[in-house]
């Protein structure tokens, strides 16, 4: 799942049911909230970077899918509003009144809707709004930018381009083999796969992708930013792309119905457009609306010096499920030995200080958390982690390009810190004799460059585990059978396209163990690493303030790391 600063679901300490053991977690320095909430008040969320889908189906940035699961979306299961970290990757029942019953080795899974669940205009959900939502996510040239599972999971007959033969409900065509793998009966619903789908309860938990639709709400890439609730609030108005929206409280919602969030704040405001710094130096001053405030933006390594004393006990530090790399763009770096001079010459250590040090990131050594069961370091990745100038001019030389070799790095910029992290890639790449233009993107991002035709040469990426299994990292982001289309690379910003990986990624979806998988995902992260399909930079840490008024705080796993808005309140 992609990260905002631009992130899922994280990665936690706990044993997880079903086939995963539990992966490490994060720690933190002050985790807690001095006081329980009351119901009432304000809760304001600050933040700069705008979301690119509030469409369920279309969501896969891990602050908004936390952020809208909590708030307006539910799902069959939902992982639980808790402090415990050994239980908050474990899924919960949520619309559906158990956790599921799995047939024919996790081929086959049944969820039963519970009573009394309404969406926001009174309606009942049923069984028909959770197939519809399904189907949508099979609309690849409308519903773009979401997980792509389901579309190499639900048994569906596949075309020769990897592609399900059924495209969706829009233009309907195979229609019929949708309707044999997913099923309803009365208000349960069955899905169909094509192999073992033992993680479906994290899956579902995990994203929005699973979550009902009502067709009669729905307008295709019009309805991207029209939330149409099931939880306990309702979107005030209309959201604003630029400066967010209000949440008011839904009153067709009912705590009877809902066995997972305790909302407490009367309304939840999003601010967006606000600088790092910005946001941070007014949780810092802590007045007014602010000390109602939480946010999802780091404290700039500037500020480090100012968080102290009482700000201090409003300070966190934690891990995240997040690893940053960088993507050459198979559309425009063919040269193999031109991938391999830029893998030599970057300067990941310059780029981790630009960012603050080790209250911001870790070194990485693979595009795969190492908190992950089965993970391995890439043994492609040995340059120095200040990068190694002098062998990356001779590869280059040695690629028989024209030098100094042109190169466009597009990132997430915007901010002081990004802008200084990608000047000491720069630098690294200067040297080894590449010429680099800056391109960042200060607004919506991940949207530009999932279009085939973006012409970067290096692309920033980042990306966190959507539940705790590499099965979640390196099938969505390299499967190019599901990723590349003409409408959209999907997750493969790169346009990376290998049938040696392709065939080894089902060979890992065949295996019986997570250890099993593991081994053929080292296979492939190695494959990846000789090919420079990506750079690894920074295993990513979260370090957030918040205003003094907040209760409840939690940066959950379950919220992949961000403040858990079913358990936060503010005082009065």
């Amino acid at each position: 799942m992609v990260n905002p600063r631009k992130p899922l679901a994280a990665v936690a300490a706990a044993a997880v049911a079903l086939t995963l053991a539990g992966c490490g977690g994060g720690s933190s320095t002050s985790n807690n909230a001095s006081t329980k909430g009351s119901k009432g008040g304000t809760l304001y969320y600050l933040t700069f970077r705008p979301a690119e889908h509030l469409d369920p189906q279309r969501m896969y940035i891990g602050r908004d899918l936390a952020d809208m699961g909590r708030m307006v979306y539910r799902s069959l299961v939902s992982f639980p509003v808790t402090k415990n970290a050994d239980e908050a990757l474990k899924p919960v029942p949520d619309l559906a009144t158990d956790t599921g019953t799995s047939k024919n080795g996790g081929r086959q899974w049944s969820f039963t809707l519970r009573d009394g669940v309404k969406w926001q205009d009174g309606k009942a959900i049923t069984c028909a709004d959770l197939k519809y939502g399904m189907s949508r996510s099979f609309a690849t040239d409308v519903i773009t930018g979401g997980p792509n599972y389901i579309l190499g999971f639900l048994d569906v007959p596949h075309a020769k381009s990897g592609l399900p033969l059924y495209d969706g409900p829009y233009k309907n065509d195979h229609a019929a083999d949708f309707d044999k793998a997913v099923t309803c009966k009365g208000n349960t619903i069955t899905y169909r796969f094509n192999k073992p789908f033992p993680d479906l309860p994290l899956a579902i938990a995990s994203l929005r992708s699973f979550d009902p639709y009502r067709k009669d709400q729905d307008q295709g890439d019009k309805s991207n930013f029209a939330v149409f609730s099931d939880g306990p609030y309702k979107l005030q108005g209309k959201w604003d792309t630029n400066k967010g929206g209000t949440f008011v409280r839904n009153p067709n919602w009912s705590q009877s119905s809902d066995p997972v969030r305790k909302p407490l704040p009367d309304q939840i405001q999003f601010v967006q457009g606000l600088t790092n710094e910005v946001i941070n130096d007014r949780l810092i001053s802590d007045s007014g609306n602010d000390q109602a405030a939480v946010t999802d933006r780091v404290v700039p390594p500037a500020f480090y010096s100012r968080i102290n004393g009482a700000v201090a006990d409003r300070a966190t530090q934690t891990d995240s499920p997040f690893v940053y790399y960088l993507l050459p763009n198979f559309n425009q770096m063919k040269n193999l030995k031109v991938r391999q001079a830029l893998m030599m010459a970057t300067d990941s250590q310059g780029w981790r200080n630009a960012e603050g040090g080790s209250k911001a990131a870790k070194p990485a050594k693979s595009i795969v958390n190492p908190s992950l069961v089965g993970y391995q370091p890439n043994p492609a990745f040995t340059a120095p982690q200040t990068g190694d100038a002098a062998a990356a001019k001779k590869l280059l030389q040695a690629s028989g390009e024209a030098m100094p070799y042109p190169i466009k790095f597009t990132y997430n910029g915007g901010t002081p810190t990004s802008d200084k992290a990608a000047a000491a890639l720069a630098a690294g790449w200067k040297k080894a004799g590449f010429k680099v233009t800056l391109d960042p993107l200060s607004d919506t991002y991940y949207d530009v460059i999932q279009k085939p035709s973006n012409d970067s040469d290096v692309i920033w990426g980042g990306w966190g585990a959507d539940w705790p299994s590499i099965a979640t990292v390196i099938p969505p982001l390299f499967d190019s059978r599901i990723n590349l289309t003409s409408a959209s690379n999907g997750q493969d910003y790169g346009n990376y396209r290998s049938d040696t990986v392709n065939k080894l990624i089902d060979k890992a979806a065949a295996q019986g163990t997570v250890q099993a998988q593991g081994k053929v995902y080292a296979q492939i992260d190695a494959q990846l690493g000789k090919d420079v399909a990506y750079i690894p930079l920074e295993v990513t840490q979260f370090y957030y303030l918040r205003g003094s008024k907040v209760t409840g705080y939690n940066l959950s796993p379950a919220t992949n790391g961000y403040p858990d808005l079913g358990a936060a309140g503010v005082t009065k």
